[in-house]
């Protein structure tokens, strides 16, 4: 009976660490897949931050007594290029295309600016790279998903924080941040 008992708790416990170091290996998995996911965004955003410099020396000779909008581009690609969380990063770039899309409006009343070839190449450039941003935004925010799905699980919860495993917050827009940014042409 005593050996029956030994062997029992012995697999028990053999079993108990199997869960743990499969959960443990599992969240990691997840946890890794979030900060590659975070990755594809910090790689298609470093590329649009490249493009708006183009795009202001593009315009300048037109927009010169437009100052406070190139300004204000300006100022957002500078804040939205600094280390933030997923939440703050979002609300960045949520500013940072209001900036570009007041460019764009400010754009529209010079219609030497509108059929500008650099113009119309940039617009192409940002619009292509906005669908990859828009594509990587959407794998990072599934990849939060999942991973916090699996550390507010039962019982995976029960080793997640002790583990150090804490929920990731996701990249999203608030209000009326959440509207693109329309560019119409003539």
């Amino acid at each position: 009976m005593e050996v029956l008992f030994v062997i029992l708790t012995v697999a028990a416990v053999v079993g108990l660490v199997i869960y743990a170091v499969s959960t443990y290996n599992g969240l990691v998995r997840r946890r890794n897949g979030v900060e590659e996911a975070w990755g594809q965004i910090d790689v298609q955003l470093k590329r649009r931050y490249d493009l708006i410099p183009n795009l202001l020396e593009g315009v300048k000779k037109y927009l010169s007594h437009e100052r406070e909008v190139m300004e204000e581009v300006t100022r957002a690609r500078s804040q939205a290029m600094k280390p933030q969380s997923a939440g703050e990063q979002a609300r960045s770039e949520a500013r940072l295309s209001g900036a570009i899309g007041n460019l764009f409006a400010v754009a529209e009343n010079y219609p030497d600016l509108k059929s500008d070839r650099v113009m119309l190449d940039f617009q192409e450039e940002l619009s292509s790279t906005e669908n990859k941003i828009s594509f990587a935004r959407q794998h990072y925010n599934d990849s939060v998903q999942s991973y916090n799905t699996k550390i507010q699980s039962f019982p995976a919860v029960l080793f997640a924080r002790a583990m150090g495993f804490t929920e990731r917050e996701y990249f999203e827009a608030a209000g009326p941040e959440r509207e693109s940014v329309t560019v119409t042409y003539d």
